[in-house]
């Protein structure tokens, strides 16, 4: 219902109003209307995650950029059917009209809209269906829909999740255009189809159907409850976030989870949402109000800052904690006790035949092969990232053959089959030893450090004052041991995050119970 209602026919409505009376406008004036065309099909080239991206910082996250976004991208093919069809009338048929002293408005109303009205309709229904594609999208800044289904199934590499998401999505596509189509149909001047009373009582049966979906009462949401049950009155809500990984899902999760039991706040989930920059932003802006980050990321890349590598864990975190506070307004609790570094990886059988162990006998061989031939395989974030492919370059005087943007559920298997021989990974990721993998020493701590820190928006504590003493009891529960046996379960196991994070949680809320 949140994909077929906000993202598709909200957009869609949107765009019919704008499109249909810009087309009547521009009609008879070739100059503007090649203008209109031309704007609206520079539109349709931009890539719908640049879009998104684009809107991000001026709507933040949530539905309001989706819709925008998805109402330029429909505009086009109303618009293009509409003013073509009506600009190719023929002249005689106007012609008639005019005799009949119609005036212009009558002719329009009477003669020219009913005429191209099947073109019309085919230009919704194009636009319907690409909205319904493209908002899947959406789910990467936090709007919902089935591509929530779509954007963990990628995240926690479940298939069954990604046929969920683009089945139902390809559904409704075909519901939609069978329903859009029907009331073409309807409407289209002359004599109607023979076969027009079944197609009616088909579309009754879906419109039925939608409307049992929508009347539906939807059960009380379990994983929203405090800890004093369904009966407890919340003193609050409090929005947590996670990036779109393993990782990420878990620790939002365990936020939830533990905020839940400890308190009598209710717990709004919104993740996976898209990287760091989105979060980050989401954080600013209030679509969330805390989420995980890592020391290394808010140094570099969110703050700008330079890395000096002799600085310790303790100074790192405190130069962040310090520039967050002044220019983000934020808070930066303790960290949880593990630290999630990068790590340059290949496998295990390849690196012991070649004598490499650390990274700088990579960069020798690369260096004396004049890029060696090899081919390396990293997230697309990584190869942007100041702490990451560029940085590395810089400190080690990398030169690859090849370098290939992979997601990040598919790049360790990539390794292990040969496919690149070397990976950007994460030192927590248990797919490592999964694939049997190795990580190569940074000798010359490159890398910076990566704690494991919740990140609070400081008028969310001053609303919620319970909240950050609660949050610091997680400090130092989790070392790295500990974090890769959570992602272990999720990747390799193929657990759900909220029953790992629950067992895991257990003993720990219950001992807090207990005194």
């Amino acid at each position: 219902m949140e994909h077929l209602f906000w993202l598709t026919l909200l957009p869609v409505g949107i765009a019919v109003a704008v499109a249909l009376p810009l087309a009547v406008a521009v009609r008879h004036r070739p100059w503007p209307r090649s203008v209109a065309l031309g704007l609206s099909s520079v539109v349709q080239t931009i890539p719908s995650l640049a879009m998104l991206a684009f809107l991000l910082p001026i709507f933040g996250i949530g539905k309001v950029p989706a819709v925008i976004a998805l109402t330029l991208y429909a505009i086009l093919p109303v618009l293009q059917n509409a003013s073509l069809a009506l600009r190719d009338l023929p002249g005689d048929v106007l012609e008639a009209a005019d005799g009949m002293g119609f005036s212009p408005r009558q002719r329009l109303a009477l003669v020219e809209l009913p005429l191209v009205l099947p073109v019309v309709f085919g230009g919704i229904r194009t636009a319907t269906v690409i909205c319904v594609g493209v908002a899947t999208l959406s789910t990467f800044i936090g709007a919902g829909g089935l591509g929530d289904f779509i954007n963990r199934g990628i995240a926690l590499n479940r298939t069954s999740l990604l046929l969920l998401g683009a089945g139902a999505a390809a559904a409704l596509a075909l519901v939609l255009d069978f329903l859009i189509d029907t009331v073409g149909v309807v409407l289209r001047p002359g004599r109607k189809p023979p076969g027009l009373r079944p197609r009616l009582v088909a579309a009754g049966v879906v419109v039925a159907l939608l409307a049992a979906v929508l009347a539906f009462p939807r059960p009380a949401d379990a994983t929203a409850r405090g800890a004093g049950g369904a009966n407890a009155a919340p003193a609050g809500t409090v929005v947590v976030g996670a990036k779109n990984f393993t990782e990420q899902i878990v620790l939002g999760e365990l936020l939830a989870q533990w905020i839940e039991g400890r308190t009598d706040l209710r717990v709004e989930r919104r993740f996976p949402l898209g990287g760091t920059v989105i979060c980050h932003e989401a954080l600013l802006d209030g679509g969330i109000d805390l989420y995980v980050e890592y020391t290394g990321t808010a140094l570099l890349n969110l703050l700008g800052l330079d890395h000096d590598p002799g600085a310790s864990a303790d100074a790192v975190l405190a130069e962040v904690r310090r520039h967050y506070r002044e220019r983000f307004d934020a808070v930066v609790l303790p960290p949880l006790g593990f630290e999630n570094t990068y790590a340059i990886a290949m496998p295990r059988e390849s690196a012991e035949r070649r004598g490499w162990e650390r990274i700088s006998q990579l960069a020798e061989a690369d260096a004396a092969a004049d890029g060696g031939g090899l081919h390396a395989g990293f997230t697309a974030e990584f190869v942007e990232r100041e702490d990451g492919l560029p940085g590395l370059r810089r400190a080690y005087g990398l030169r690859f053959a090849r370098v290939s943007d992979l997601a990040p559920e598919l790049i360790h298997a990539a390794a292990a089959s040969g496919e690149v021989d070397v990976i950007g990974a994460f030192s927590t990721d248990a797919r490592i030893h999964e694939f049997d993998l190795v990580v190569l020493e940074d000798d010359l701590g490159y890398f910076p450090p990566y704690e494991a820190v919740p990140v609070v928006r400081r008028g969310v504590l001053e609303r919620l004052p319970e909240l950050q003493p609660v949050l610091e009891e997680l400090a130092g529960r989790i070392d790295n041991a500990t974090m890769m046996r959570l992602n272990h379960a999720v990747d390799v196991g193929k657990r759900l995050p909220r029953e790992v994070v629950r067992d895991f949680l257990k003993p720990f809320l219950n001992e807090e119970e207990t005194g």
